[in-house]
């Protein structure tokens, strides 16, 4: 099995994409210091817990592992704390993944596949978003991501370096093995904060912006299966070891759903009135975000299988009422965190 060290892997899509990884004959290496991953969550290949920052910790994971590409998810993550909080974006986003770029240099590792996101377009002019769109991030997360895309262009022209930037949308949903899925503490998500109010661990949901140009109001994402994209990554990670050619493709289904679409598919599911704020949108939030994926179908030969909005709910529905079942704290543990915890549209 060939090695492939995955940065973040304990997280919620590095998990998944190790899965993916493991059944195309990959031994997926998790690098993660655990800050939001979650050990139980590496089941296919061996954790080394480091952060990214500890050039040491990372050199000798290289020297030992000996990985044939990296596929980089270790990042903060949430737009609206980078707008409050910029330095935490800056200081993890951009040096540790400098510190990855160093490291691969070193040990002379030059694939890389990039967990980019779309908030590096902004405010988009057209959609569906194609990644021809002006990148124009309104948010310090868009930013640091659009920079990392931006280094990883000068470390090939420098350094031979190749990369293929996932520029992905709203990542929802859960193994339909129910074996890995979401959680976040807080969650910010949408999709996983509906259930969790249906499950009676989080008192309400708060929307914010319901005067977007929306047909209600509310803000409009692409949501795709998280399951989904972790085969893009694979197929991506094949192509970058058979073509070594660098480039950007976004990773979505072309069909959008509203904050209050999403609410009303999830009351309907699990035939439960749930308790919704509307408040004021806020900034750094577009109102639509909805994805071109032809470039993705046409060079990488993916498009989504299992995205379609009942699938979604359902894996996450049943993932979450596992992991509650499964953990007698985290009750008491949501409820705390999440009482003053606000809803994010990523």
């Amino acid at each position: 099995m060939e090695p492939i060290l995955i940065t973040g892997g304990a997280g919620y899509i590095g998990s998944h994409v190790c899965k993916e990884l493991a059944k195309n004959g990959f031994l997926p290496i998790v690098y993660d210091n655990l800050s939001t991953g979650h050990a139980y969550a590496v089941k296919w290949g061996p954790l080394v817990e480091g952060d990214l920052q500890d050039r040491n910790k990372l050199d000798q994971t290289f020297q030992i592992y000996q990985p044939k590409a990296v596929l980089h998810f270790a990042a903060c993550a949430i737009a609206v704390e980078s707008m409050s909080n910029p330095a935490k974006y800056y200081r993890n986003n951009l040096y540790s993944t400098l510190s990855l770029l160093e490291s691969m240099i070193k040990a002379r590792v030059e694939l890389l596949v990039m967990s980019s996101t779309c908030a590096t377009y902004g405010h988009p002019n057209f959609i569906p978003i194609t990644e021809e769109h002006p990148q124009i991030p309104i948010n310090p997360y868009g930013k640091t991501k659009l920079m990392i895309e931006q280094m990883l262009d000068d470390f090939e022209m420098a350094y031979g370096m190749r990369s293929i930037k996932l520029r992905y949308f709203n990542a929802a949903g859960a193994d339909l093995e129910t074996q890995i899925g979401e959680d976040h503490a807080p969650e910010t998500h949408l999709i996983p904060s509906c259930i969790q109010s249906a499950l009676k661990v989080r008192d309400e949901i708060v929307v914010y912006g319901t005067d977007f140009s929306t047909t209600d109001g509310s803000a409009v994402r692409d949501y795709i299966h998280v399951q989904d994209l972790a085969e893009a990554h694979v197929k991506a990670l094949q192509f970058l070891l058979n073509e070594r050619k660098s480039m950007a493709v976004n990773l979505g289904t072309g069909k959008g759903f509203s904050a209050l679409e999403i609410i009303n598919a999830i009351q309907k599911y699990c035939g439960k009135n749930l308790s919704v704020r509307l408040e004021q949108r806020r900034p750094g939030e577009p109102a639509f975000l909805v994805a071109s994926a032809q470039k993705a179908k046409e060079i990488l030969g993916w498009s989504p299988k299992v995205s379609d909005l009942g699938v979604l709910i359902d894996s996450a529905w049943k993932w979450h009422q596992l992991l509650i079942e499964n953990s007698p704290l985290l009750r008491n543990t949501l409820q705390r965190l999440e009482t003053k915890q606000t809803l994010h549209h990523q």
